[in-house]
């Protein structure tokens, strides 16, 4: 091999090097869109002293109120399920049941956007983008049943 073909290898090894170096490096600099491990959501936002004070006196009202629906939502779905596999099914319970499940769900979709909105308001520019990006990048997939019913 001429001594100009080596060079040319040579330097093509390079620059393929310093490319994969620097797509490594612009990985690492680049923000995720998700919280690092055990990095709280007010933290990973960098939230002001004010706007930490603000959040945790809207999350904790929204929380206590997510807790509670969705234990009622478990009750209602274990009667459903239960009148559902009963000796003789019970369809008018299943009703009602399905029915207290959709309602209980809307109104948690309610309260989950009402908070949103909460925390739009006092987040800047950067931080609603930031939460946005994470909001956005949460897994949408199959429900449980579905899952169980795949295997």
């Amino acid at each position: 091999m001429k001594p100009t073909h080596l060079r040319i290898a040579l330097v093509l090894s390079v620059l393929v090097n310093l490319g994969v170096l620097g797509a490594v490096a612009y990985r690492a600099m680049a923000p995720s869109a998700a919280p690092a491990a055990g990095e709280s959501l007010s933290r990973h936002l960098q939230l002001g002293t004010d706007q930490l004070h603000r959040w945790h006196e809207s999350e904790a009202a929204f929380l206590k109120q997510l807790g509670t629906g969705a234990e009622q939502i478990r009750t209602h779905r274990d009667r459903m399920i239960g009148a559902i596999f009963a000796e003789t099914p019970d369809q008018a319970l299943v009703d009602a049941e399905r029915t207290a499940i959709a309602r209980l769900q809307e109104e948690q979709q309610k309260l989950v956007i009402a908070q949103l909105l909460r925390e739009r308001e006092l987040l800047q520019a950067p931080q609603r983008e930031k939460l946005a990006r994470l909001l956005l990048a949460q897994p949408v997939g199959p429900s449980t049943i579905e899952q169980l019913h795949r295997d």
